[in-house]
């Protein structure tokens, strides 16, 4: 069975260009479902009916996952099977009418303006790692762009005379997102000093971000680094890198944005995605009105 997944996922990377991190996803994924398959005495792929993916679902209920990730998990099986049908390893997919548990329906988690400037504000520009921090929170809440792309942004995707950068998104996709003058202040001010101090002695460093050893920052760095400022900052609700992202396209919808511009802002494949957060105005309009309105 690993050797199918191998093949498959190689199949993903190669054929399909989806990122390292929907390939590490899909990976952990069937490498749980294989081993417990296996554990049912299940070695070959052509034993494995629709009940027995039936009850791994109920096995992942019972430890205590939550509907998205049993949707997630659905979706990782019923892709796999779907390509060893059309690779001509089995001749049905047995996954092909499991439901997907419903999932309530929540908008996205958001920051205020107000405790979004107290974040970004919190970075000290006195050291190089504070110059750093200050331009990486300045350049992801101007752009929106995911914490993977920040972190594998390199020098030469960043045109400071423009004000741009250019990142490779979901499914390689290619796109150019402005920035605007706080951005280009931080991003200088880390360009022109910090980064050289952080560089050391790995001059042929591509990678816009670095970390104390002078290489690529990681998405994991990227997190403790939201995570020390939040703390610092006095912030007592739980904050996420993704909440950044969530709230640059609240913020713009909620000061007229237009939709379409968000969703190519944030490299949306579709506009569903990005309606979600209409929604989100639309709850704070009503939490407003109700605290607001004398006879609400």
């Amino acid at each position: 069975m690993k050797a199918h997944l191998i093949r498959y996922i190689q199949y993903l990377k190669e054929e399909r260009g989806l990122s390292a991190n929907t390939l590490s996803s899909y990976q952990r994924d069937l490498n749980q479902f294989i081993s417990y398959v296996e554990n049912e005495s299940l070695l070959e792929l052509n034993l494995v009916q629709r009940h027995h993916i039936s009850r791994y679902m109920l096995h992942l209920k019972e430890q205590g996952r939550k509907a998205a990730t049993l949707s997630r998990h659905i979706v990782s099986v019923r892709a796999f099977f779907h390509y060893l049908v059309a690779e001509g390893v089995l001749l049905s997919n047995p996954s092909i009418y499991l439901e997907a548990p419903k999932q309530e329906k929540k908008p996205p988690s958001i920051l205020s303006v107000a405790v979004t400037s107290t974040l970004l504000d919190t970075p000290s520009s006195a050291s190089a790692g504070g110059k750093r921090d200050k331009a990486m929170l300045e350049l992801i809440y101007a752009t929106g762009i995911r914490v993977s792309e920040l972190v594998s942004l390199n020098l030469e995707d960043v045109n400071m005379q423009l004000g741009f950068v250019q990142c490779i998104g979901s499914g390689q996709k290619e796109r150019i997102v402005p920035f605007g003058r706080l951005a280009a202040e931080a991003l200088n001010d880390y360009l022109q000093i910090g980064r050289a101090e952080l560089l050391t002695l790995r001059e042929s460093e591509s990678a816009l971000f670095l970390n104390h050893l002078g290489t690529r920052l990681t998405r994991q760095g990227f997190w403790k680094t939201i995570k020390k400022y939040a703390k610092e900052a006095g912030i007592e609700e739980e904050i996420t890198p993704h909440m950044l992202r969530h709230s640059v396209a609240a913020h713009l919808l909620d000061n007229g944005a237009d939709i379409r511009a968000v969703q190519e802002l944030l490299g949306h494949a579709d506009v569903s995605t990005t309606l979600k957060y209409t929604q989100v105005s639309k709850t704070r309009m009503k939490d407003t009105y109700n605290r607001a309105h004398p006879r609400a």
